[in-house]
């Protein structure tokens, strides 16, 4: 249920909401607004009217939750969650661009690629180091080793690394290296990784599953913010169709659709929504137009010779357009590109 404070409220009667739904075995979250407080009441509630918390001083008013996923509902929420991500902001008027390899193939490839992609206006770099690969034979990913490259990378660019993880074993390990933890389209309903990495703080891009409704989208998204951990994006990145002319169809819809429902940021990946390269930047221009919060997109100096996904991978000089005309969109809606905040280091 969500308690809406009155405007004049108390810490006091505040406290004495939160200690009344603790009360009834519920999980209180509270969300500050300008002049009040929205605290919404989590679990499995038996009393059959709201009278209980209709009574308590300063409440002004008591409703149900409609939405099955509730931390991550506008009715707990109202306005758009907006977060830092080690240099900017994503949630906001400013869209984020994440780009970089699908694969950390080797310290010089992950050191050329980043370069290129902050110059380009990237604001975070992106770069899997355990592959979730279709065949067992496919590269597999460096494991710690890349994560070592990106770290390096990170240095001397000053941009925060996104990577992939596949297993609550791996939590540990990746928490030590990464920003921002990627959840694959393969684990949206992995519950037990979405529980665990609740419990960090670590900031998190949830990706659609193949065949993930937006609601089921949603509802995992819910495990996370359960957990406390309220700074996660959601990402779509395709759905599968009969359509076999791209790799993935596109959802386009599923933007403004998400935003109407959820506070979170919504990201595209245009790159594993098409899987040519030839259609990313088109596909692009239609996430920003459509009301995207970013982008993460792959790109590789030599995509023939990509290890993996490099059909779908820009070139560096392809990137670089992308981005001077997602900025163009932006531009048009009052929005902007987020800034690049830090400086490669010098000398590099």
């Amino acid at each position: 249920m969500i308690i809406v404070m009155k405007p004049n409220y108390t810490p006091q009667q505040l406290e004495g909401v939160v200690t009344a739904i603790k009360a009834h075995g519920l999980t209180p979250h509270i969300t500050y607004g300008v002049e009040t407080a929205i605290v919404a009441a989590v679990g499995e509630f038996h009393v059959p009217a709201l009278d209980p918390f209709e009574i308590l001083d300063g409440v002004e008013s008591v409703k149900r939750i409609s939405q099955p996923f509730k931390l991550g509902s506008r009715q707990v929420h109202p306005a758009n969650s907006i977060f830092p991500v080690d240099g900017f902001t994503v949630g906001g008027d400013e869209i984020a661009i994440i780009a970089g390899p699908c694969a950390v193939e080797s310290r010089s490839q992950i050191l050329e690629t980043a370069q290129a992609v902050r110059e380009a206006g990237a604001n975070a770099l992106r770069g899997g180091v355990f592959k979730p690969r279709t065949s067992p034979y496919s590269f597999q990913g460096l494991g710690e080793e890349g994560l070592e490259y990106l770290a390096e990378a990170r240095e001397q660019t000053g941009m925060p690394i996104v990577v992939e993880i596949m297993s609550q074993t791996q939590l540990d390990l990746m928490v030590k290296y990464v920003d921002v933890l990627q959840v694959g389209a393969r684990n949206m309903q992995n519950f037990n990784l979405l529980r665990a990495i609740g419990e960090t703080r670590k900031t998190v891009l949830l990706k659609r599953g193949l065949s993930a409704t937006i609601e089921e989208l949603l509802m995992s998204a819910e495990y996370i913010l359960a957990g406390g951990n309220k700074q996660v994006m959601l990402c779509e990145r395709g759905i599968r169709t009969f359509e076999t002319s791209t790799r993935n169809t596109t959802d386009i819809n599923a933007i403004p659709v998400l935003k109407s429902l959820t506070h979170l940021p919504v990201i595209l990946d245009p790159s594993h929504a098409t899987g040519h390269a030839d259609y990313v930047a088109a596909i692009a221009r239609a996430a920003i137009a459509a009301g995207a919060d970013g982008l993460i997109v792959e790109v590789h100096p030599d995509p023939q010779h990509a290890a993996s996904d490099g059909k779908q991978s820009l070139k560096p000089e392809a990137f670089a357009q992308m981005v001077k005309q997602v900025k163009a969109i932006a531009e048009v809606l009052g929005r902007r590109i987020a800034p690049i905040k830090k400086p490669i280091v010098a000398g590099w």
